[in-house]
């Protein structure tokens, strides 16, 4: 008989880079938003080079901001994000994560104006200068317990130079031992003041307490959380086959 918990677990990493695998840009009311898989480039690289590594991007007027990550060694990546304007270099910021989590750049929301919201990933809490320094107080302030299981971190961040606000982690919590699980996010829309988030989430998705759901079947499970804007609560949670 199949054990559909480990079948799951182990085709957590498989379907996160097959869902990545295609660029997901989406402009509504102004904000357009991008989901695709990383890709690798410096702060030393031109427009033109990351342009054609075809990743996440958000275009809005004559400004076009890029996320991905930089590969520091072979089992380490830290995230990156740049902004151009008019062809020319505004900012590039590495310095989010640079422990040896193995950390990236997936997803961009932007309004054009100060409304920015990153998407990056993390596989476990490490010693040094992490997304925790950014998530005290919000919905989540760390990766959790165990590490491995490739899990989402949002960031609000500051358009004009790059700067991080304020982060959460977002996460799969396994309901037998509490232990960390996978998460990829698939869509992001903003209404107003809240944050939709849109996600796949492994055994199992969290409630809006950040409690385990009951599901089941296999995962991954359709996931939505409805984010307040701040980062701070989850008002809404639900995902397929789960409660």
């Amino acid at each position: 008989m199949i054990d559909h918990r480990k079948l799951s677990k182990s085709l957590g990493f498989l379907l996160f880079s097959v869902i990545l695998g295609s660029d997901l840009a989406i402009a509504q009311n102004g904000v357009q938003s991008s989901i695709s898989k990383a890709v690798t480039f410096t702060c030393g690289d031109s427009e033109a080079t990351i342009k054609a590594k075809n990743g996440p991007k958000v275009v809005i007027g004559q400004s076009t901001i890029y996320i991905g990550y930089r590969q520091v060694s072979s089992q380490n990546k830290d995230p990156r994000i740049v902004r151009f304007d008019n062809g020319v270099k505004k900012w590039c910021r590495g310095d989010y994560e640079t422990t040896n989590d193995d950390g990236t750049g997936y997803g961009l929301l932007w309004d054009g104006g100060n409304v920015l919201y990153g998407i990056f990933t993390s596989t476990g809490s490490q010693t040094g200068n992490d997304f925790r320094r950014y998530a005290n107080g919000r919905w989540l302030s760390s990766y959790g317990s165990g590490g491995g299981a490739k899990v989402s971190v949002i960031a609000r961040l500051n358009p004009t130079n790059g700067d991080v606000y304020y982060a959460t982690f977002l996460s799969a919590k396994k309901a037998n031992d509490g232990k960390t699980n996978s998460l990829v996010v698939t869509k992001l829309s903003l209404n107003g003041t809240n944050l939709t988030v849109q996600a796949d989430s492994w055994w199992t998705p969290r409630r809006a307490d950040t409690n385990s759901m009951t599901c089941i079947d296999s995962s991954p499970y359709k996931y939505t959380a409805i984010f307040t804007g701040d980062l701070t609560k989850v008002t809404s949670a639900s995902a397929v086959k789960c409660s």
